[in-house]
């Protein structure tokens, strides 16, 4: 018979590119369930318990909060239908927010490559020089821009 491989906290840890700490307050808020202990009381962690890692930080880097992606390390199992698409429908909508996110960021790209490609900054507009009237521009603003208008299609290099 062949025995699950097992990790410990410092492997587990350099797996999932997350540090022993959080790993252990993941624990301690119960995000993750407690890992089994061997016989000297150090933790004993499992492929299944690295893939739960790995999916809170993947859930993480959207920007979900430790409390709302509760729902979602519940579902990862098999959850009820009605749960699922409850949960499939707050995944959507929190897309939709992380592509205005980027479109906001493309926005500012776009601005700052117009400025550098006019010349600025130089010597006519400074952060060091206030006295000179310019403030800085906000994302609306920027949209009066007609250099920006026929850019909308480029991307970050």
């Amino acid at each position: 018979m062949m025995t699950e491989q097992t990790f410990t906290i410092k492997q587990t840890a350099e797996l999932t590119g997350l540090s022993e700490d959080t790993i252990r307050y993941y624990e301690k808020i119960k995000l993750l369930p407690p890992p089994d202990r061997k016989d000297n009381g150090h933790r004993v962690y499992r492929r299944k318990d690295i893939h739960m890692i790995k999916l809170i930080s993947c859930l993480k880097k959207t920007g979900i909060s430790l409390e709302a992606m509760r729902p979602f390390l519940k579902a990862s199992g098999k959850p009820d239908p009605a749960e699922y698409i409850e949960l499939t429908q707050t995944l959507k909508n929190h897309r939709e927010q992380i592509v205005e996110q980027i479109s906001s960021l493309q926005q500012l790209v776009d601005f700052i490559d117009v400025r550098l490609e006019d010349g600025y900054p130089s010597g006519e507009y400074s952060v060091q020089n206030p006295e000179d009237g310019a403030k800085p521009i906000s994302v609306e603003e920027m949209s009066y821009f007609p250099q920006l208008r026929k850019r909308t299609n480029r991307r970050i290099r």
